[in-house]
């Protein structure tokens, strides 16, 4: 079965057609980063006007990389929740009209069941049930994945995401847009324990994230320093907040696991891509014996391919939207 998806969720405008839910056929990414750049982070009138702008084309060149015509795809899938909602509302628009003009199955899918399903494509071998751990830009997440379209949170951030969290704190530290990028290859060159930053946990809630006080905890550091006149080793500075931050999300992951009893742990989100926190998992999964999954690169961040492979297991377990498809800025993975 062959699924042509749009994913229009936030700065990326991607089409891609995925066969069986497994393999790529093509994959086509719009990016609007270097725009962004300029306002040191997404601006979201902008991104909903880009999406408009760069759909068409990027949906006939996956269909072209594809060396197929509309018609021949077998379904459709948007994302269609969560994320801005003007920037959702284009690909599902988009999509909604191609429904009408073809009579293709339309299949709704969210935007964090799809970053976990880019394993899927990364690992052909990859099955549920699995512990995973979603981190990305506006999502922080523990999930117990029991089955391809049966998600259960156990763990989630009270406050900001692990993503927002790197972004704000390498916008403090002088760093473009995207922060969390920079400032990983950055933190490669400094010293981890240069600074102690602290490791908030939520009472009552062992898995659950807090990124708001360590955020605001570098912020008032480098406030401090400027107003003394002091100038902070950036490279140290950077090194030991990302090992804070990857500290937070190890230990509840880890905990997580051994308390459910995982022995299948899975990553996904653009945070996944981060050095240390792939390193860390890498070194904990192989002392305890534990399988780890993690996408590649260029599948952590926002695509379309992935879109396409978790669309074929909800099509598969029979979830269907009609031309009343709306978008949803906020919505549970588990709905």
């Amino acid at each position: 079965m062959r699924i042509l998806a749009i994913e229009s969720s936030c700065d990326e405008t991607a089409a891609a057609v995925v066969e069986d839910g497994r393999k790529v056929i093509s994959s086509v990414v719009a990016s609007q980063v270097e725009e962004h750049k300029l306002y040191g982070g997404v601006v979201p009138e902008i991104a909903s006007r880009r999406h408009a702008e760069a759909i068409v084309g990027v949906t006939q060149q996956a269909l072209m990389q594809a060396e197929m015509k509309l018609g021949e795809v077998d379904a459709l899938a948007v994302t269609y929740a969560p994320g801005l909602i003007g920037a959702l509302l284009v690909g599902v628009n988009f999509v909604k009209g191609l429904k009408l003009s073809t009579g293709k199955p339309l299949i709704p899918v969210h935007h964090l069941r799809s970053h976990i399903a880019a394993n899927y494509i990364a690992h052909p071998d990859l099955k549920p049930p699995f512990l995973c751990l979603v981190v990305s830009g506006g999502h922080s997440h523990i999930i117990q994945v029991e089955d391809y379209t049966a998600l259960k949170v156990i763990g989630r951030t009270r406050d900001d995401a692990a993503g927002e969290a790197f972004d704000k704190a390498a916008r403090a530290m002088g760093m473009p847009y995207p922060g969390g990028i920079h400032m990983d290859q950055v933190a490669e060159r400094g010293n981890d324990g240069a600074f102690r930053f602290p490791h908030p946990r939520v009472d009552g809630a062992p898995y659950d994230f807090s990124f708001s006080g360590l955020k605001t905890a570098v912020i008032n550091q480098i406030h401090n320093a400027s107003q003394k006149g002091m100038e902070l080793p950036v490279e140290d500075l950077a090194a030991s907040f990302r090992k804070a931050v990857v500290d937070c999300l190890t230990d509840r992951f880890v905990k997580a696991a051994e308390d459910i009893g995982a022995v299948k742990l899975v990553t996904a989100g653009g945070v996944s891509a981060n050095r240390l926190l792939r390193s860390r998992l890498e070194e904990i999964c192989r002392q305890e014996g534990w399988q780890l999954f993690m996408p590649p690169l260029s599948l952590c961040g926002d695509n379309a391919a992935m879109v396409g492979a978790q669309a074929y297991y909800e099509y598969c377990s029979g979830k269907r939207a009609g031309l009343d498809l709306n978008a949803c800025a906020a919505m549970s993975i588990e709905e």
